[in-house]
């Protein structure tokens, strides 16, 4: 299922009679966004049309409406935990099964790090444990330049819920950009 159509089918059941009204003003907001990007690699743009900007949109939207707007940070903040990093934490956690988990998926994360275009980070590895240090992220970035910075550590709790609780690796962050750090500072390790 596409962000899009996620967003409505989890707005239709949370706040029910408000939900076409503020998924209107969310798809009208995503496209101006997506129609304002310039300068993006392909990678940036998918990344940003099909992953950042809908919950960027979201919550602008919800920010805007009169009946709702105080409560835009926790609604959105919500859906990006209890659905997205809910998803992305049983989809993760379902690869546990495979035998050798840990040095497959630390690898293809490493090598994902060292390629992307997405973010600007640094990568160090030991025998159980890996660390990625991030100093530049698209995530972060996004939301600044979309003139919602306070949206980003709701991105940032994604990682907590995608990594946290995993029986094969375990997850240590001590700060994100997203919450005012200097880097985003994963640590990884074999349970």
């Amino acid at each position: 299922m596409d962000q899009q159509n996620q967003i409505h089918k989890w707005l239709r059941a949370v706040i029910k009679d408000d939900a076409e009204r503020i998924f209107s003003s969310q798809s009208s907001i995503y496209n101006d966004c997506v129609a304002s990007l310039t300068g993006k690699t392909p990678n940036q743009y998918k990344t940003l049309t099909k992953t950042i900007l809908p919950r960027v949109a979201l919550y602008k939207a919800l920010k805007a409406d009169s009946k709702l707007s105080s409560r835009a940070y926790d609604l959105t903040h919500k859906y990006m935990v209890e659905v997205i990093g809910m998803q992305k934490h049983k989809s993760t956690r379902a690869l546990e099964i495979i035998p050798g988990f840990y040095r497959i998926y630390s690898r293809a994360f490493l090598k994902i790090m060292r390629t992307t275009d997405l973010q600007k980070s640094t990568q160090f590895e030991g025998k159980d444990y890996y660390d990625i240090t991030i100093t530049n992220c698209l995530w972060h970035n996004a939301c600044k330049d979309f003139g919602c910075p306070e949206l980003c550590p709701a991105f940032c709790d994604v990682d907590d819920i995608t990594y946290g609780d995993l029986r094969k690796i375990g997850f240590t962050r001590t700060q994100t950009l997203g919450k005012g750090g200097e880097c985003c500072d994963f640590h990884f390790y074999k349970k």
